[in-house]
């Protein structure tokens, strides 16, 4: 079985090309795998693979390449290999961060922001019914939070501040090494939601003063099924899932070797690749929302415009229309996007974060995001700029019949 060693980027030919012929532009809900990553998970799949905790020979490879892979998670973010914790998900990586480090704190009070989440929103609800307090602080109409706000919602029993380092449904970039160095002065715990920024953006857990750092490996064009918490030695932290004690004691559960390397690899990738990226798909979000605005009538951008937002990430609000309609409609002529957060659809609730920046039920109702990704082309952007406005202008003669 090889061992995941070295430079990924280095050793793998890169593959070019679309996944398939449709126009994806739903990577923030499921990135397709990049098949250099899928070459190199492979022999993990294949067989002749150990469990990490085995002493035997195919123990001792397995675990050689789970702490590789530990080790390029952690160069991404720029902190130490052993903090690394790696989970099922970025979902469970929240849940572990908010809970986990309340459970062991002195103090029973949570900062976080009003967009944060779901999975944030629902660990604080559930700290509440314990009886923890949470301040949630207000975003304004960009969706951006003010680091003054969050230094002064601190208090003396304040536990842990969560603040993601920008939103999936709209996103904006917060001020992260703002909120972190407020957090330091007061000797608070720091916790970022990184999904979304890491990989593409360069984010410095010592320069930010992050604590705790969720991660997830999809996110990075990596396997589903991983995901991972950076955890500062100095925190203190209780496990929310028992059993065998794998990853430190921090995450029972034989560990997903295969996803896990592969997530391994695809952190590379995005560590060596990202300023080209950027370069790359900057231009092509801003050529998607003006676009819609000068062809929709009514459209409004979501979210900050510029380098305070995600450079893959494009959100309008479109009212007179329902969102759901709109995307069956795009999906029929192969396009494939979204309406914000796919854990939030889940629930069937409107957006919290829409509401939270001042959205009224009917621009909320018609909310819709496109994300960028690895394999998206101009000509792909062109493309739904043709198609979507007189998709717009047909639900709209529907609905006022």
């Amino acid at each position: 079985m090889p061992r995941s060693t070295g430079s990924s980027s280095e050793r793998l030919d890169k593959s070019a090309g679309p996944p398939n012929s449709r126009i994806y532009l739903d990577y923030a809900g499921f990135s397709p795998v990049d098949p250099r990553v899928v070459a190199f998970m492979r022999p993990f799949l294949e067989g002749g693979v150990g469990n990490p905790a085995a002493l035997h020979s195919h123990g001792l490879e397995a675990r050689a390449s789970l702490d590789g892979a530990r080790a390029k998670v952690a160069r991404l973010v720029g902190g130490a290999a052993g903090g690394v914790i790696f989970t099922a998900s970025a979902t469970e990586a929240n849940n572990l961060a908010v809970k986990g480090s309340a459970l062991r704190a002195r103090g029973r009070h949570v900062v976080t922001s009003g967009i944060e989440h779901i999975s944030i929103v629902n660990s604080c609800r559930d700290l509440e019914k314990q009886g923890w307090t949470v301040s949630a602080v207000p975003v304004d109409r960009e969706g951006l939070v003010d680091s003054h706000a969050v230094a002064g919602a601190l208090r003396d029993d304040t536990a842990l501040v969560s603040v993601m380092a920008a939103n999936g449904e709209i996103g904006t970039l917060q001020p992260i090494r703002e909120v972190g160095r407020a957090a330091r002065a007061r000797g608070v715990p720091f916790h970022v939601d990184g999904v979304g920024v890491v990989g593409r953006l360069p984010l410095s857990v010592d320069e930010c003063a992050i604590d705790l750092l969720t991660l997830s490996s999809n996110d990075l064009c990596g396997p589903p099924g991983a995901g991972a918490l950076w955890v500062r030695t100095d925190v203190a932290l209780a496990p929310i899932i028992l059993g065998g004690g794998q990853e430190g004691g921090y995450r029972s559960g034989t560990e997903n070797l295969p996803a896990i390397v592969g997530m391994g690899v695809a952190a590379d990738l995005a560590r060596n690749e990202r300023a080209a990226e950027v370069a790359r798909l900057a231009p092509l979000r801003d050529r998607l929302l003006d676009g819609l605005l000068e062809r929709v009538q009514g459209a409004r951008v979501t979210g900050a415009r510029g380098p305070q937002r995600l450079p893959h990430h494009a959100s309008v609000v479109v009212p007179g229309v329902k969102a759901d309609a709109v995307l069956l409609e795009l999906d029929l002529r192969g396009v494939a996007a979204s309406s914000g957060s796919a854990c939030n659809l889940t629930t069937g609730e409107p957006s919290h974060v829409l509401r939270a920046i001042g959205c009224s039920r009917e621009e909320y109702e018609g909310s819709l995001c496109f994300t960028l990704g690895r394999w998206t082309t101009a000509a792909e952007i062109d493309a739904v700029l043709d198609v979507l406005p007189g998709v717009v202008s047909r639900l709209r003669r529907l609905a006022a019949r």
